[in-house]
């Protein structure tokens, strides 16, 4: 068994995409006190804020890992949340900070099942690939 930069990245990734279920449960949780009127919106958008650009970050940051290292199926299976994150991020509302969340219309009914429907979606794709990076992982070591 060898480690090689590809099981470097691997690595790497799952150690992302543990971060990135995380900050996807957090975002099914706010979205939750949200529709049941636990939490204000604007505090509930100063808590969700922060977390988009570093979610989005780390998901870009790893892709590229995956570019430079020529894995393109791992590449291809990620580029449709990567588009997704850019088409967005370029279509937020406009705010004086950096975010998704605009307390003002957040707590529409369209927005908080797009949120709510989003959260799910991601959490999803995000324990998919997790499981398999984990095996793309566990082959570059074995193989190599």
């Amino acid at each position: 068994m060898a480690f090689s930069f590809v099981a470097f990245c691997y690595i790497i990734a799952l150690i992302f995409t543990a971060i990135l279920i995380f900050f996807v449960i957090y975002q099914i949780i706010a979205f939750d006190e949200l529709k049941t009127d636990y939490k204000n919106p604007i505090d509930q958008c100063r808590s969700l804020n922060p977390l988009v650009l570093p979610e989005y970050g780390l998901h870009a940051f790893f892709v590229l890992l995956f570019i430079i290292t020529f894995e393109w199926i791992t590449v291809v299976l990620n580029l449709p949340l990567l588009f997704y994150h850019i088409h967005r991020y370029m279509n937020r509302p406009v705010m004086s900070c950096p975010g998704l969340y605009d307390p003002t219309t957040i707590m529409n009914a369209d927005e908080l099942s797009r949120g709510n429907r989003e959260g799910w979606i991601k959490l999803a794709f995000y324990i998919i690939t997790f499981f398999y990076y984990l095996y793309s992982m566990i082959y570059v070591l074995v193989s190599s």
